[in-house]
């Protein structure tokens, strides 16, 4: 019988935009910065699909979240880029013995548009995740402009992983 133990996580944040746009502050996602005219409020630099793969991970080696490793009560953490924060999370992956497998992403946002992005993001998340760049997918939706992200209020975004036991 194989060993293997494989466990999934899930993951989600949101954020609203900012009245205006900051650019102490710009628009990060997966670690790269998307020239629009968006500001994320937020503790960190905001990036909500570092924050919410975060939360998938955490949850999947059993480890509680985001806010409970780095709380936005902590000014050490105010304005970190979030990748700083990833590095931190996957460590703790490596110290549990399991690896990624895989992972997915789903930005729920009106504006702005993600599509001339995707490609960038998706090499940045291998990157930083240790994946291949066919075990990491990003995917964005809008909500047909209904509710507060309908509104262009904020974003959000879903994370789903898969790790695995190096056992």
């Amino acid at each position: 019988m194989n060993s293997q133990k494989f466990r999934i996580g899930h993951g989600y944040d949101v954020h609203k935009f900012s009245d205006e746009l900051a650019s102490e502050k710009p628009l990060m996602l997966a670690g790269v910065e998307i020239p629009e005219q968006w500001s994320l409020v937020a503790h960190s630099d905001g990036d909500l699909i570092l924050h919410s793969l975060c939360d998938a991970i955490l949850g999947a080696i059993g480890a509680g979240d985001i806010g409970r490793h780095f709380p936005d009560s902590d000014d050490k953490f105010r304005n970190i880029e979030s990748k700083n924060l990833l590095e931190n999370v996957m460590a703790m992956v490596e110290a549990k013995s399991f690896r990624m497998v895989n992972l997915d992403v789903t930005v729920v946002a009106q504006v702005p548009k993600l599509s001339p992005y995707m490609n960038l993001m998706t090499e940045n998340l291998a990157e930083l995740t240790g994946l291949e760049i066919d075990c990491v997918n990003i995917k964005a939706t809008t909500t047909e402009r209904m509710g507060f992200i309908g509104r262009e209020e904020g974003m959000a975004c879903y994370a789903v992983v898969l790790i695995s036991s190096n056992a």
